[in-house]
C-alpha cells in the first residue's frame, strides 16, 4: 500500500511540474496507452458536459461515452466530489 502512496505523488509531482500544454501531451503519450488516455480525457469531456448541464443523450452522442460512464462521472460530481473538477473548469474558465 506504501508503495502505490508512493507512487500517487510521484505522479502528482509529475504532473505539476509540467510547463506548458506540450509538454503535457509529451508525458501522458509516455505514461498512458492511448486506450487510457482516451478513457481519461473522456470522463473529463462527460464531466465539463454534466457541469454545463448537457442532457444524458447529447453526451452519448458528443462524447461516445456510455450510459454507466455517464452516471459514474455524474455521481462523482453530485455526491462524491472532491473538489477536482470544479477546480480545474474554474481555471480554465479564467483563462479564456
Amino acid at each position: 500500500m506504501k508503495n502505490t502512496e508512493n507512487n500517487l505523488r510521484l505522479l502528482y509531482k509529475a504532473v505539476l511540474s509540467l510547463k506548458d500544454e506540450s509538454e503535457c501531451e509529451a508525458f501522458f503519450e509516455d505514461l498512458c496507452t492511448p486506450q487510457e488516455l482516451n478513457a481519461i480525457s473522456q470522463r473529463l469531456g462527460v464531466a465539463s458536459m454534466l457541469t454545463d448541464g448537457f442532457v444524458y443523450n447529447t453526451i452519448v452522442e458528443e462524447t461516445g461515452a456510455s450510459t454507466a460512464t455517464i452516471s459514474r462521472v455524474n455521481k462523482t460530481l453530485n455526491y462524491q466530489a472532491a473538489g477536482g473538477y470544479k477546480i480545474v473548469f474554474d481555471r480554465i474558465k479564467e483563462k479564456k
